[in-house]
């Protein structure tokens, strides 16, 4: 059924029901995610695709569109907590961008340009969180993770669909945890994979390093504003 929201005062035609944070990227308006990828289950993990719905803050994975719906993203005071999302993850964590092997390929960095970012408003905590090296094939570098839970939700054993990836404890004691050896028997795609769907440098792959040189990683050569509406145009490319 075809119908039509309002995206910051401009009208837009979409189909009853897709969620809005696709559509929006399909009408060429960028709306950060992090937690979020587009065509698997949303997690409602990292919130920073927070926007207004009808006046009321909505994370837009969450939200499936309807007639005559009104949406502002780029609204200041939305914009503003977006940003506050983003510092927070970084003042919860040690993301020293420079000597990460993730650098220009890491989506909180990327996600981290596009709202403004410059240094957290939040005292930062530098947490020490041990690294998990058990595995032969993954090494864990937990200062880094965000919980956003993909890699849980979405890397499983292929024969028994048992999770290789799960998250152990609550609130400031919580930490990525790895079966290893589930992990071991991960054919090499589903290694790669596991380290690409992490938006940060938590889950890598061992005896890899900076195999891509500086200048050359993706949000280098192209944004992550550029990809998501890239995809998002594709997406909605008449077949």
């Amino acid at each position: 059924m075809s119908i039509r929201i309002e995206i910051d005062g401009v009208s837009v035609p979409t189909e009853v029901n897709r969620v809005l944070v696709d559509v929006a990227a399909d009408a060429g308006v960028y709306i950060p995610t992090l937690c979020y990828l587009r065509d698997k289950p949303c997690l409602r993990t990292c919130r920073v695709c927070s926007v207004k719905v009808n006046g009321v803050v909505m994370a837009s994975c969450t939200v499936r569109v309807s007639d005559g719906m009104t949406v502002e993203v780029d609204e200041p005071e939305i914009a503003d907590l977006r940003k506050a999302l983003v510092e927070l993850l970084f003042a919860e964590g040690n993301h020293n961008c420079p000597s990460c092997e993730k650098s220009g390929r890491c989506t909180l960095q990327a996600v981290g340009y596009e709202v403004d970012m410059l240094v957290s408003r939040f005292p930062y905590r530098f947490p020490q969180r041990e690294r998990d090296h058990a595995s032969a094939r993954i090494w864990l570098e937990r200062d880094r993770c965000i919980f956003c839970q993909r890699c849980v939700e979405f890397v499983r054993d292929e024969t028994t669909g048992q999770k290789i990836f799960s998250i152990s404890g609550r609130g400031a004691e919580s930490r990525i945890e790895v079966d290893a050896e589930r992990a071991d028997a991960m054919p090499a795609e589903q290694v790669r994979y596991a380290v690409d769907i992490c938006p940060v440098g938590a889950i890598l792959e061992k005896g890899v390093g900076y195999d891509v040189p500086i200048g050359r990683r993706k949000y280098e050569v192209k944004s992550v504003r550029e990809r998501t509406l890239d995809a998002g145009a594709r997406e909605a490319e008449p077949t």
